[in-house]
């Protein structure tokens, strides 16, 4: 989502009156690239981009696809294979040993669907959205939709409900190819976390710093009267701690207690349980934590067995952390792994493909 908001805000400053514009998107990949399908890149008639496709090795080529597609005003797929030992191939060398299949697509700001338009919609979204992607064939090639349950299509999709509505339930995107001719990507677009954080001293810095750098939402919940100016530069949103109720948190939401005061804590983890938030991390010890779930217990409100499984405390991969940074770093490594449905464990342990799965 970081990079489609980045690319949403460039969009919107240009001056379409002196420079035009095509987006470049990744919408296929077979076998290992630097990057997935969904990577995007802003080009701009004067040779600026924002975004990429790569680890910026195909980059300079995709300028110059980029730059074609704007004077032809006609969208293009252009197809890296990086397998290949012909020297003239773009990629050869890389060794990444997969092949990429790039959009190349002119923006016309006249036209509301154009495809970073349709990525407008998508910027604030707190629940998983369907895009789907017309690649190749007679019908519209390089339109975006954004494909809703019930929602009336012009293209024919009689065919495709199925792939799509697959693609839907699994939380994953592919690329389709039909015998029509028509080819696809349906691209599953999932909202970026937010993170709801509790706390005041020097290890909030570096927490809200990395998670902004990582493009998620962020709301901190402190004493307004005791903040630190620089916190409302970090924070997406700063809340009293003395009247504030943690908000209702979705799936996508992660809410961390590092107030390091025990009593706060414990007021506010019934509350944190309450609300829809899949991770819920407290800093810590386990001994700390079991004696709040003591504590409620006694007082009539146990922790079920479902909710402790939200619960990870100590929160943090197991990474030797000792500094604020270092904390931080591990708090939120084990968030990004919990949405990605990973276990933290070193790439080189992993038998299958570094990204399947997502």
């Amino acid at each position: 989502m970081k990079e489609i908001r980045a690319i949403v805000k460039a969009y919107q400053s240009i001056d379409f009156g002196k420079t035009r514009a095509a987006l470049a998107t990744v919408v296929r990949v077979e076998g290992s690239s630097y990057r997935r399908a969904g990577a995007r890149m802003l080009v701009l008639d004067n040779g600026t981009y924002l975004g990429g496709i790569s680890g910026g090795c195909l980059e300079g080529d995709a300028l110059r696809r980029a730059q074609k597609a704007i004077g032809l005003h006609h969208p293009s797929v252009v197809t890296y294979d990086t397998m290949q030992e012909d020297n003239h191939q773009v990629g050869v060398g890389l060794g990444c040993q997969g092949i990429i299949d790039v959009l190349f697509t002119p923006l016309d700001p006249d036209d509301p669907e154009n495809p970073v338009r349709v990525l407008e919609r998508l910027v604030d979204i707190r629940e998983p959205a369907c895009l789907v992607t017309i690649t190749g064939g007679t019908e519209a090639p390089g339109r975006s939709i954004i494909f809703e349950e019930g929602k009336s299509v012009h293209f024919p999709f009689r065919d495709v409900l199925t792939d799509i509505n697959d693609c839907r339930a699994a939380l994953q995107s592919r690329s389709f190819s039909y015998a029509s001719g028509m080819s696809l990507f349906v691209e599953i677009v999932l909202p970026a976390i937010q993170v709801v954080v509790f706390g005041s001293n020097n290890d909030i810095y570096p927490f809200l710093r990395m998670s902004g750098e990582l493009g998620w939402d962020s709301t901190l919940v402190t004493h307004l009267l005791r903040a630190d100016k620089a916190l409302f530069l970090l924070a997406g949103k700063v809340l009293d701690q003395a009247e504030y109720v943690i908000p209702p948190a979705d799936a996508y939401t992660a809410i961390v207690l590092m107030t390091h005061d025990y009593k706060t804590d414990l007021s506010r983890l019934p509350e944190a349980l309450r609300t829809a938030a899949s991770y819920i991390g407290i800093l810590g010890p386990r001994k700390r934590t079991e004696r709040m779930y003591t504590a409620l217990e006694a007082e009539g409100r146990p922790v079920s067995g479902a909710d402790r499984h939200r619960i990870y405390s100590p929160a943090g991969l197991d990474i030797g952390a000792t500094t604020p940074e270092e904390i931080a770093l591990s708090i939120l490594a084990e968030i990004r792994g919990h949405f990605a449905g990973r276990q933290g464990s070193p790439l080189r342990l992993r038998t299958g493909a570094i990204y399947s799965g997502q």
